[in-house]
């Protein structure tokens, strides 16, 4: 029997000292990534920081921390704040945060996030207490600059640097929003008008302007019409003068080779068509008897010639 128990006690005791070991390495070795550090207290007393890569540590007497070097960030839900003018609002904002001196961190601060979640909301009310409303709507950027700068005052004793705030939405009170649609509206209306107005003087400046060059374009049209129809008349007067001129100039050789009595048979002839009118007409020149003396004389000259 005591063979028996021997035997049996003798495995348990290796599986307890497997047991034992396994723990051992697993509190004995620690495997840090590279955004992360440990923080190693060896018997309560801090010895420095440890990592990255593979970090042993002695089982029960140390003790390791581990803080996240990368940056982070944080939501701090609506808080209502009081403005300057005693108007009540409510604000939430994101802050980011990334930790320079990790033994800092767990040295100075007992619980880093809640502690600077509380010190971001009294900041917040801090500063929204010393800003009119309109400014706290109008002036984000200069909110977030003055939130960032007063929590990083606070939290760089803690070995952790504040990299941004960033406020994400302002809910004013219910008769600031009425006002300010208001205001948006009449805003909005006053741009239709001022666009409205705008568009219709301009188009009455390009009513105008075409008006104005179609103008001087027909007067300028006019002064050439003007000045081709003169030059034309111009050529036309020189045309006919010097037809009249050839006309008169052939009349004249021709009335050199004619006679009386030539002439004297035109002129009946010419009277002749004026009677063929149906027409009454009596016309009785003053050279007719002189005419008939002339023309009968030149016939009996004519019938003596030999």
């Amino acid at each position: 029997m005591p063979a028996n128990l021997g035997s049996t006690l003798l495995p348990c005791a290796v599986g307890v000292i497997i047991l034992i070991g396994l723990i051992f390495l697993y509190n004995a070795v620690k495997v840090v990534p590279e955004y992360q550090r440990l923080v190693v207290f060896r018997l309560g007393r801090c010895i420095g920081e440890k990592g990255p890569g593979l970090v042993l540590l002695i089982p029960i007497i140390d003790r390791a921390v581990r803080v996240d070097l990368r940056e982070q960030v944080r939501e701090i839900p609506h808080q209502t704040s009081i403005t300057k003018d005693n108007a009540p609002i409510s604000i939430d904002f994101l802050w980011y945060y990334k930790v320079l001196n990790p033994s800092e961190s767990v040295l100075q601060v007992g619980n880093f996030e809640a502690a600077a979640q509380g010190m971001a909301t009294t900041t917040l009310r801090s500063v929204i207490g010393g800003i009119l409303l309109d400014g706290v709507l109008s002036e984000r950027e200069h909110i977030n600059n003055m939130l960032r700068t007063k929590l990083d005052e606070v939290t760089e004793r803690w070995g952790v640097k504040v990299t941004n705030v960033e406020i994400r939405e302002i809910i004013p009170p219910r008769e600031v929003q009425e006002s300010m649609n208001r205001q948006l509206s009449a805003e909005r209306n006053r741009r239709a008008l001022v666009t409205e107005s705008t568009g219709t003087r301009e188009a009455a400046i390009n009513v105008a302007d075409g008006e104005k060059q179609a103008a001087i374009l027909r007067a300028e049209g006019e002064k050439q019409g003007n000045i081709l129809r003169a030059e034309g008349e111009r050529q036309a007067q020189l045309l006919r003068a010097e037809g009249f001129g050839s006309a008169l100039e052939r009349i004249n050789t021709a009335g050199v080779t004619l006679d009386q009595r030539t002439m004297t048979l035109q002129y009946f002839d010419t009277l002749n068509r004026i009677g063929a009118s149906p027409s009454t007409k009596y016309i009785f020149p003053l050279e007719f008897t002189g005419m008939l003396a002339n023309f009968t004389r030149g016939r009996d000259g004519g019938g003596t010639q030999p």
